[in-house]
């Protein structure tokens, strides 16, 4: 039986205001992206609540928390999926079974390579670190730069795939980007953070990935609640979203363990609260529209 397309029978909805994206909060680490004409989706995650995700090596691990959309549900104006690593909480068997092969993947060489020769996935591209790759839609276009992330502390990297951060410079063809948003990815903190900051010192909006994930045997392999503020310490970005912190029972850093950190008086930025299932809209200026 042939997969439902992504889109069908859902109408895009109107773009958001000139100059901001509007945010949908899908699950784990997937939003459902919008800037003018361009619409992208990052890590898909369409498991439902009960199901596991593999995560290679043997690890599994079970969603607790049912995702806002099917993949059915997708606009068909679809024009990216923006991946940041190939593990099964990100790019799932939905995802692979029913995502349109001819769909640009925006990713890491590492992933680009499954996902063209094992998966069929034809215009995966892959980014070596610093490399970037535009899109344009009409009068939209977005600069994807891919930043550096590490998965495992050590000698463990190699146990996990590859993984980078996502750099999403938003504007006209031709013009100055109007709104600047960095998606974390599954980093731990470490050197290349501040390279990102040095590099990048304007940020409007970090999605920011969270959870503490907890591999057997206790070894940490995703930001938590602490790892998390100092990104953000660092980076200095206007505001933070923060995302991938209850879905699966493999984390061990509540949201709420964050949300502490960031009261702190000298937190510098203003965190935006978006709950699964809601949008959240944002420019270079602030917040426009909140859940």
């Amino acid at each position: 039986m042939t997969p439902p397309a992504p889109g069908r029978n859902v109408p895009p909805p109107a773009p958001p205001p000139d100059g901001a994206a509007e945010l949908l909060f899908v699950g784990n680490a997937t939003l459902l992206i919008r800037y003018g004409t361009l619409t992208l989706l990052t890590d898909p995650n369409f498991l439902h609540r009960g199901q596991y995700a593999y995560l290679g090596k043997g690890l599994m691990s079970r969603r607790l928390a049912e995702p806002a959309l099917t993949v059915s549900e997708i606009p068909s104006d679809l024009d990216a999926v923006v991946l940041s690593h190939l593990h099964g909480d990100h790019w799932d068997r939905v995802a692979r079974r029913q995502l349109d092969r001819s769909l640009p993947i925006i990713t890491t060489p590492h992933a680009s390579r499954r996902l063209q020769g094992v998966h069929g996935f034809s215009r995966a591209t892959g980014l070596p670190t610093w490399h970037d790759h535009v899109l344009v839609n009409d009068r939209s276009q977005v600069r994807i730069t891919a930043l550096p992330g590490r998965h495992a502390p050590g000698r463990w990297q190699r146990l996990l795939p590859p993984v980078m951060g996502s750099l999403l410079d938003f504007g006209a063809p031709g013009e100055p980007p109007r709104l600047r948003v960095y998606i974390t990815g599954d980093t731990l903190m470490f050197r290349g953070i501040h390279e990102i900051a040095r590099r990048y010192p304007d940020v409007h909006l970090a999605v920011v990935h969270l959870g503490g994930t907890r591999l057997p045997g206790g070894l940490i392999v995703t930001m938590d609640a602490l790892q998390g503020a100092g990104l953000v310490r660092v980076v200095r970005p206007e505001r933070v979203l923060p995302v991938h912190y209850d879905d699966y029972a493999a984390f061990s850093s509540p949201l709420s363990a964050f949300l502490a950190e960031t009261r702190d008086p000298d937190f510098p930025s203003e965190v935006v609260h978006c709950p699964r299932g809601e949008r959240v809209t944002v420019n270079a200026q602030g917040v426009l529209q909140a859940p």
